[in-house]
């Protein structure tokens, strides 16, 4: 507690007053929301519970949906979109994890995969381009197989 005691100091002494203030704009938007989310439970600003938060995920994707059912303007899809990214990142903090980590991870992954599926296509002598739906799945399912 002293080093939250000192680092609030710190901001005082910069003009940095708010709950918020200090959170580096620089930080990658995940690893941000995470620690915005994290600043504010100081206070008490937080859900009670991961389940609270779980159900503020629905709620933002259900909101994403409608902007896309409703064909909403591109701002409004995107400012959903945000809060569902929001929310999620702040489930994430009540579960212990990293999301920035997380999202990394699944890129690695997701490029290994694709790779995998390049790999595969030349060996059977098909363009990338030419696949349906189902040969795209095909690949991927061999892919993921193969790690």
């Amino acid at each position: 507690m002293a080093w939250l005691g000192f680092k609030a100091a710190e901001r005082a002494a910069v003009g940095q007053v708010g709950t918020l203030d200090g959170v580096a704009r620089a930080l990658p938007a995940l690893t941000r929301a995470s620690k915005l989310g994290k600043r504010a439970a100081r206070v008490g600003f937080d859900w009670p519970d991961p389940g609270g938060v779980r159900a503020k995920v629905d709620e933002e994707l259900g909101e994403f949906e409608a902007t896309l059912r409703d064909a909403e303007p591109r701002a409004r899809q995107e400012d959903e979109l945000g809060d569902l990214l929001f929310a999620v990142a702040n489930w994430a903090r009540h579960r212990g994890l990293d999301p920035e980590a997380a999202l990394r991870s699944s890129n690695a992954k997701f490029e290994r995969r694709f790779a995998r599926m390049e790999v595969l296509a030349r060996e059977q002598g098909v363009e990338l381009g030419s696949l349906d739906l189902d040969a795209w799945e095909a690949l991927w399912s061999r892919a993921k197989a193969q790690g």
